[in-house]
């Protein structure tokens, strides 16, 4: 009965299959940007994929356990001033760099709307499992998207698109 109600997930939620085609357009885009990406900034291809795919995991963990991290934040801040300045001071300089540095903004915005959304769903069924449990289901159907749409082809180099472009 349990295998049913978990094949029925997408049915009664159907965000969880939105987020699936936000991580397969995703992965596309990524695949399509790696190339340039690793030209011009001489970074390979496995590490370009290793900080997309840490990338991915950090928003889902994020998005998936608010209450955790925050609670654990919070006490770890609470413990002095100086643990207080220090974990404050991480944070901005992390953030600024990050923002700074990398034009994959949206895509981390996008991706984190897809996973809120996909929980608010999954609660809103009553389908919503503890943190944990949650965090590795919406992984594992975000890295799905991400691989099925590292194999789909370039959209802007198929048949399609020169009909597109020629008319």
């Amino acid at each position: 009965m349990g295998f049913l109600r978990l094949l029925s997930l997408p049915v009664r939620a159907p965000l969880l299959s939105v987020l699936f085609l936000v991580a397969v357009v995703l992965g596309n885009h990524w695949t399509v940007l790696q190339p340039r990406f690793t030209q011009h900034r001489g970074v390979g291809p496995e590490l370009f994929w290793t900080l997309e795919l840490l990338q991915v995991l950090v928003v889902v963990l994020v998005c998936t356990m608010p209450e955790l991290l925050m609670r654990q934040v919070s006490l770890l801040m609470a413990s002095s001033r100086v643990m207080t300045l220090v974990v404050t001071l991480l944070f901005v300089i992390t953030a600024g760099i990050y923002l700074l540095r990398l034009s994959l903004l949206s895509d981390v915005l996008i991706l984190a709307s897809a996973v809120l959304l996909a929980r608010l769903d999954l609660t809103r069924a009553g389908a919503l499992p503890p943190p944990l449990p949650s965090m590795y289901l919406l992984t594992f159907v975000v890295f799905a998207g991400i691989g099925v749409g590292h194999l789909l082809p370039n959209p802007t180099a198929g048949w399609f698109a020169r009909v597109l472009v020629s008319a």
